[in-house]
């Protein structure tokens, strides 16, 4: 989709690009080939150092470490991988169907690509394994809820379908030339065991399928059991007696209510928003997509969720009034202002925003002196009534002690300057006072908002005599 900024975003997917089909072709347990193909592509960010740790606490990352030690031939190659990955020597992993791969540096910051090759699942071993999970309703369940329990492994296994890689399933490949295993591949793979103990489905992403179009058919082929076509909707007689009864009967649900254990208490908001997904890979772009600005619109995403779940986590917060709705251009200028773009996504959002580039600056200022209230103090003039002007004009007077004003000229649009300074007071529509400064021959926001004009002008005298002015780091000028 194109958005209001200029961006060209036509990929949902969380973490990066996909490309073409899912490459699992064939019809038996084998599956197709070893090379990747190109499938939908996932690229993790590069974990920091795993000093003091081991490489794999869950039952997945152990188990694939496993495979990895019983496939190399040499034991000195992976215990130099182990100790590149434990040292941060692996950058962003890309994962996709039958490959994983990532630039791994030495200890002198030569970089090599390294890629581990992984056999596919062929699309009758995807159907057992589909067939499996739903004949047992805990591994529906758990899957669906995103998790996969150790012995799913064992009925995949009595399926016909092999899920963990064996001994000579992990084929390294690497620009240093080695045959075998050497320390780039090595380490690539003990930085997989820690994303397993992230997220298992990365190992069902590269035996051929991703997370979303597993679920999805997981979800079918669950209903079209519960539901068969042309039964009215009362599911299959069997005519056995012992035909399983999907579901609660609702008497026996309210009876339990009461025995019951209460829910557990929610999980604490985490204290800082996560890490965007890293887009920098050897797989080029689709057309028309900005890796640069997908990964600025991402860590904008998760910076806004942790901000809405600190929000609703707070005390009172079901009486406070819905936030107002942005218009494209101000969420330009509040894009700008979250994420501290460099130049060239900053003249984006100028445009994005109405404005001129060398305008955005000052904009993103009185964002974040005020959010809406203050740029629209920035944006508009307004001419106040008489009675409106009276009020503002008794403020102003009862604002300093006898003698200690500052000459002020008004110019009759809520505008009062200081006489012989580049000091400037502007009267917004709620009463509140917001000081400005002039800056290379242009007006912009100096402070908060105040209630006292006196106030407010301190805070900009103060921020001229202590230097504090200057860009706010959009990456343009003002």
């Amino acid at each position: 989709m194109s958005d209001d900024y200029g961006y060209d975003d036509e990929d949902d997917s969380p973490y990066g690009t996909e490309y073409g089909v899912d490459g699992s072709g064939g019809d038996d347990g084998a599956g197709a080939s070893r090379d990747g193909g190109r499938g939908p592509e996932v690229t993790f960010a590069a974990l920091p150092p795993a000093q003091g740790r081991g490489f794999a606490t869950s039952w997945w990352g152990r188990a694939w470490l496993q495979a990895l030690e019983d496939t190399a031939l040499d034991g000195q190659q992976l215990k130099q991988g182990r100790q590149l990955a434990r040292k941060g020597g692996v950058g962003a992993v890309s994962v996709r169907p039958g490959r994983i791969t990532a630039m791994v540096r030495d200890r002198d910051g030569t970089a090599h690509r390294s890629d581990v090759l992984l056999q596919q699942l062929g699309a009758g071993a995807w159907d057992r394994f589909l067939d499996m999970a739903v004949d047992r309703a805990g591994h529906i369940a758990a899957l669906l809820d995103r998790e996969m329990p150790p012995h799913l492994v064992e009925d995949a296994a009595g399926a016909g379908v092999e899920l963990l890689p064996g001994i000579g399933d992990l084929e390294p490949e690497c620009t240093c030339g080695a045959w075998d295993h050497c320390p780039h591949s090595g380490a690539l793979c003990y930085q997989v065991a820690r994303l397993l103990d992230e997220d298992p489905f990365v190992l069902l992403l590269m035996r051929g399928r991703e997370e979303r179009r597993l679920l999805d058919e997981l979800q079918v082929r669950s209903a079209a059991r519960a539901v068969r076509p042309g039964d009215g909707g009362e599911g299959e007689d069997t005519g056995d007696a012992e035909q399983e009864v999907r579901g609660v009967p609702a008497g026996e649900a309210f009876a339990a209510a009461g025995i019951l254990p209460p829910l557990p208490a929610p999980p604490s908001a985490p204290d800082t928003p996560g890490l965007g997904p890293s887009l920098d890979t050897e797989t080029p772009p689709a057309p028309g997509i900005d890796p640069t600005a997908l990964e600025v619109l991402a860590a904008d995403s998760a910076v806004r969720a942790h901000r809405m779940l600190l929000d609703a986590l707070a005390p009172g917060h079901e009486e406070q009034p819905l936030p107002v709705e942005l218009t494209p251009q101000q969420d330009a200028v509040r894009l700008a202002a979250d994420a501290r773009p460099d130049a060239r996504i900053g003249a984006r959002l100028a445009a994005g925003s109405g404005r001129p580039p060398a305008d955005l600056d000052a904009a993103v200022r009185a964002w974040r002196y005020g959010g809406v209230a203050a740029l629209a103090v920035l944006d508009e003039e307004w001419a106040p009534d008489p009675e409106d002007l009276g009020r503002a004009r008794a403020r102003l007077g009862e604002a300093w002690e006898a003698g200690e004003r500052p000459a002020l000229r008004a110019n009759g649009r809520a505008r009062w300057t200081v006489a012989g300074a580049d000091l400037q007071l502007r009267l917004d529509r709620g009463g509140r006072w917001w000081p400005y400064r002039k800056e290379r021959g242009r007006w912009v926001p100096a402070g908060p908002a105040d209630d006292d004009p006196a106030g407010a002008l301190a805070g900009a005298e103060d921020g001229a005599a202590d230097g504090t002015s200057g860009t706010s780091g959009v990456g343009v000028a003002v």
